[in-house]
């Protein structure tokens, strides 16, 4: 038994702080590794030897600014980790290792009413399909990612309200698919796993203060402050979408006036061009039209762009993030809609938070979710969990 402050706890700690580190950026050299957790550059390789010894990671030569190096992953036999993203048009999962390799991914349709008990159906049917197809073997699965289109109770696990997913409401999501699989399973909401996935596979790595914001059919915003998704003591941190901007304006489905959402999402914002484009519109076609040049759906998507602003700004002026990530079908208008939303900023957000904000369309495209889905297991696994399972180390060699 180790003794708090001896040599062996801190040769333990020092472990598990390198493979944290690791864990969550997916690869390092050791000059980063060193940078990132303060250990010197001798205590790192001394530990790095001792992991790849125990095969807790794989060590593979590479360069750093025109300089030889050696890239630090987990390796990719320590475990193999699921995510799974239900949209409101879709089921998407995708199968990876904890060296953030993706290994096998697949999106299918999925009925919007379609009741839980099938979606979890449809949803543990896929993820057998894709383990075998990659040829893997369940019991090496350390855990799955689960994200869904609704506020989750973060004490209960139990979904809340959601107009996109409706007859799923006081369902227990992350309960339901731990029993189907047999192996434990992390739940957010959608937009907390888009913020995730940019942050650890997208533009916004590195990126410790940032909001990912995703328009479709409502609207949600995941944020990290200091590295790390913040979900407040109930779990509806994020909701922007309900911030006011006009009090006599339409009535949202929250009982509110005037909803951010109310002048955003795609149930109030596709009735706009039915007299002249057709009840049929869907918002990637609204985006397809936009880009060509339509007049009505660019009037449309810069419209969007603006109130999306108003809510960006009122986040800057409370939190001061260092990116802004849009997600969501608008993303893909590119700076039809991205534009709009940096004059917004510009005109009602403190002017130096305005100034180090940086506002880009996410990288991942509808991707973001089931790879934040996979990072959500990354990061609530736990070092001294994946010391054990890759059998532990050998006798500590120093540091």
């Amino acid at each position: 038994m180790e003794t708090p402050g001896s040599q062996s706890s801190l040769h333990r700690a020092n472990l598990e702080r390198v493979v944290r580190a690791v864990r969550m950026a997916g690869s390092l050299t050791q000059a980063e590794i060193a940078r990132g957790t303060g250990l010197s550059a001798a205590t790192v390789s001394n530990i790095v030897r001792e992991l790849k010894e125990g095969g807790t990671v794989q060590v593979t030569p590479t360069s750093s600014g025109g300089r030889r190096a050696r890239a630090v992953a987990l390796s990719g036999d320590a475990g193999i980790v699921v995510g799974v993203d239900f949209g409101h048009s879709h089921l998407r999962v995708a199968v990876g290792n904890l060296a953030h390799q993706v290994l096998a991914e697949e999106a299918e349709p999925f009925d919007v009413d379609a009741s839980a008990a099938e979606g979890f159906d449809r949803a543990e049917a896929l993820v057998h399909r894709l383990v075998a197809e990659a040829g893997i073997h369940h019991e090496k699965i350390i855990g799955v990612g689960l994200g869904v289109p609704g506020p989750i109770d973060v004490e209960t696990g139990v979904l809340g309200s959601t107009a996109i997913l409706p007859g799923w409401t006081g369902t227990n999501p992350r309960n339901e698919l731990a029993a189907r699989l047999g192996v434990p399973v992390h739940v957010d909401n959608d937009a907390n796993l888009g913020a995730l996935g940019e942050q650890v596979w997208g533009d916004a790595r590195g990126v410790n203060d940032l909001a990912y914001i995703k328009v479709a059919s409502g609207v949600g915003a995941g944020l990290v402050i200091n590295g790390r998704v913040y979900r407040g003591p109930g779990g509806t941190a994020g909701e922007i979408g309900h911030i006011t901007l006009d009090e006599s304006g339409p009535v949202c489905r929250c009982g509110n006036r005037g909803c951010l959402e109310t002048f955003t999402a795609a149930r109030y914002v596709l009735p706009l061009l039915h007299s002249s484009h057709g009840a049929g519109l869907t918002m990637p076609e609204v985006v397809r039209l936009a880009g060509a040049g339509d007049p009505g759906c660019r009037r449309v998507v810069a419209d969007v762009g603006r109130h999306i602003g108003s809510g960006v700004a009122s986040l800057c002026n409370l939190l001061n993030p260092a990116m802004v990530v849009l997600g969501g079908d608008l993303a893909d208008a590119g700076d039809l809609v991205l534009e709009p939303v940096r004059d917004s900023v510009a005109r009602y957000a403190i002017p130096s938070a305005a100034r180090q904000l940086r506002i880009t369309a996410g990288s991942l495209g509808g991707r973001a979710e089931v790879l934040g889905a996979l990072g959500l297991v990354l990061s609530e696994m736990g070092e001294a969990s994946l010391l054990d399972a890759t059998g532990g180390v050998p006798a500590a060699v120093g540091g």
